[in-house]
């Protein structure tokens, strides 16, 4: 009886675990398949939703602002795919009072980085063509904002102008990412590999 009241107890401090609809027998009866085809069900919703609404919605904000695809992508895109991490930071600190966000963004990110690349090249029909500059582009601001992080929990406390900061650094980058076509290091790498290239044709 001791432990049932332990177990009782630390549930009912825990907020991240809401009481079930069903109880442990009725799951073990097979009440467990109704979450499976919940999770099937919004997963399909989801996978509708972005096919028919939120892919051709930026389709058109691409046209309307007249920028890239992979500026595109890693604004537009990222901030709808990053959607669930958002809410799931507003659920754990509003909430819950937990850190769990925290942990969801920064693996979403290595995992985006390393897992979808990785099996979109091993799945792909055709050969892709990929350069270095995104790559090294993304990465660079994603190492410093990671950096600050990182600095700011130091004391386990996130005050209001060090979220100020982090956003500021977002703004940067999208800013950044608006004029990168124009001002990037591979152009100007092409550029003097170019010249480069002209004056040893000329003999200089």
């Amino acid at each position: 009886m001791m432990a049932t009241f332990r177990n009782q107890t630390v549930a009912k401090k825990d907020p991240l675990f809401p009481d079930d609809l069903f109880t442990e027998e009725q799951r073990r009866n097979g009440a467990i398949i109704l979450h499976i085809i919940g999770v099937i069900y919004m997963f399909v919703a989801l996978a509708i939703v972005c096919d028919e609404f939120f892919v051709p919605s930026l389709d058109v904000i691409i046209e309307k602002l007249g920028i890239t695809d992979d500026v595109a992508g890693a604004t537009f895109m990222a901030a709808g795919g990053s959607a669930p991490e958002l809410f799931t930071s507003i659920m754990g600190v509003f909430v819950s009072f937990n850190d769990v966000g925290i942990g969801t963004i920064v693996g979403s990110a290595v995992f985006n980085i390393l897992f979808v690349i990785g099996m979109c090249a091993l799945f792909s029909k055709t050969i892709l063509s990929l350069t270095w500059w995104p790559l090294f582009r993304d990465c660079t601001f994603y190492s410093v904002s990671l950096l600050t992080l990182i600095y700011f929990f130091r004391d386990n406390k996130i005050y209001w102008w060090e979220a100020l900061v982090l956003f500021i650094i977002y703004i940067l980058y999208a800013v950044f990412m608006k004029f990168n076509q124009q001002r990037s290091l591979k152009r100007k790498f092409h550029q003097h590999y170019q010249r480069g290239r002209h004056q040893s044709c000329l003999g200089l």
